[in-house]
């Protein structure tokens, strides 16, 4: 299992992640839930998406990386 991260530091991924979840809280349609998805998915993969879908908190999403 790789565990590298494309991000330089929690920091950073915690504002890229915040980022990603207010553009699918903007979403109104399962187009654009879909479109968000595949702007991001090979930068955060889907279990940080998903994660983000359902509406976990950033922090617990991060944390789980350190």
């Amino acid at each position: 299992m790789n565990t590298r991260s494309v991000f330089a530091n929690p920091d950073e991924e915690r504002a890229y992640l915040a980022t990603v979840k207010d553009e699918l809280d903007r979403c109104e349609s399962k187009a654009d839930v879909v479109d968000v998805w595949k702007r991001h998915y090979l930068k955060i993969g889907h279990r940080k998406l998903g994660r983000l879908l359902l509406g976990r908190p950033i922090e617990e999403i991060v944390r789980a990386r350190e």
